[in-house]
Order: structure tokens, then sequence, then C-alpha cells
């Protein structure tokens, strides 16, 4: 797991004081708005490894009626499941995401009605893996049994929270080091922290696939999935009251 550091958004608020000292409460301080206050923001990105990913396995079906194409693709996507059964684990999750029959509407000649060609029948079954090595294997063995189309692959993780709070922790250690540094420069110090405000971008997930093909006339090599880490980024802002 790595971690990189970035500190942005710092800047001091002019300093001011009050014409007359009064005695308030801490809530009441919180919310005054007479109160010399530093800003500082600081932002921390984390790698980690991903401990599952997702697919999106689609069997498309066509023919010249609703129903060819329906009990086609019953059948096809009946074969595929039960391949990709053998590859997944009890833990792991099938669904169904999608499912249509829909005509194949022919383009007309200029002037000429509108015509249905045939039907085009969809079945889309998301997949989700604990075991990264099996992805490539999964692959390979639904195209072979019926499936057409993959139409997405992403990977993640089981526990996101867990990565986000360490990365929020730094953050804040981040923000609270360059209030202190921008505090000691300034001559002043702080007293104590005004508020703490998240932001940024939500975790973002990636991956890299390569597929490997064929040459011509040669044996099929298996397909290759290499996945990349998952970066979950934090921002955190941090107003700290200050005083000479």
């Amino acid at each position: 797991m790595t971690t990189k550091h970035a500190v942005i958004g710092i800047f001091l608020i002019t300093w001011i004081k009050p014409a007359h000292a009064q005695r308030v409460s801490i809530d009441a301080a919180l919310r005054t708005s007479d109160k010399s206050y530093i800003e500082a923001t600081g932002e921390v990105t984390i790698s980690v490894k991903p401990d599952q990913a997702f697919l999106e396995i689609g069997v498309i079906t066509q023919g010249a009626t609703a129903v060819a194409v329906a009990a086609q693709n019953a059948r096809q996507t009946d074969t595929m499941l039960t391949d990709l059964r053998k590859f997944v684990s009890p833990t792991d999750q099938l669904k169904t995401t999608s499912y249509s029959v829909r005509p194949n509407y022919q383009t007309p000649k200029p002037g000429a009605p509108i015509t249905i060609a045939g039907y085009i029948a969809t079945n889309v079954i998301e997949v989700t893996v604990a075991d990264l090595a099996q992805v490539g294997k999964i692959i390979d063995a639904v195209l072979q049994s019926g499936a057409n189309n993959i139409q997405k692959l992403d990977f993640g993780l089981k526990n996101p929270q867990a990565a986000r709070s360490q990365a929020l922790r730094e953050a804040a250690l981040k923000a609270k080091e360059s209030a202190e540094a921008i505090a000691s420069g300034l001559g002043v110090h702080i007293v104590r922290v005004l508020s703490a405000q998240e932001s940024g971008p939500d975790d973002e997930f990636g991956m890299q696939k390569k597929i490997s093909a064929a040459p011509p006339g040669g044996p099929v090599p298996p397909t290759q999935i290499v996945a990349r880490t998952v970066e979950v980024t934090a921002t955190l802002s941090l107003r700290v009251e200050v005083d000479q």
C-alpha cells in the first residue's frame, strides 16, 4: 500500500481583534466570526490492492421471431452459467442486471415504411469474483459456452471504508502540519480546531485489461487480465483559531 500526499489551498485570514473582551461559551465561540484563524487543506491518495472483480457478461441472440430468439438466448445462457459456476465460489455473486427482447428494425428506403427484420434478445449477468486469478479463466470459459459480449470489467474493494478512513487520518495530519507551519511562520500559535471538512473525489477504481490475440493458425492463448491498484483519495480542509 503506497501513499501520495499533497497540500493545497492554504491561506491566512486577516487578523481581527474584538473591540471588547467577552466571556462566551465554547459552542458560541466556535460560531463567532471575529476569531482569527488559519485554513489549510491536506490531500492524500493511497494505493490499495483490489480484492474483488466485477464482470458483466452478455448473451445476445438474433432471429426471425421474438419467441425464437428468447428460446435461443435461454439455451445459450443456461450453458454459459453451467460453465461459469465451475469457476466461482459459493461466496461469489451472480445476478441478472438486464434482459430484453426487442425488434430489429430495418432502415427503409426514402418514403418506404419501417419494417421489422427480426428480433434481438439480450441477457446480461453480473459476476462478482473474489479470486482475481479466475477472471481470465472466466472470460475464456463463458465466451466458449454461449456468451458473446463482455460489457464491463471493474476492480474494487470489499471494504472501501477501511482505506478511506486511513486516507482521511493521513489527510488530517497533513492539514494539521501545514496549519502549524503557517502559524509558526507568522509568529502565532494555534488555540484550537474550529472546523474540519472532508471534500474531494470519491474512490477511484481502475483496471488494466490485456487480451492476447491468437496468431493466425496457432493455438488460442488464455486471456490475460492485469489489475492495477485501487486509488482512494481523501481531502480534508482544516480551520484553526490562532492567537499571538
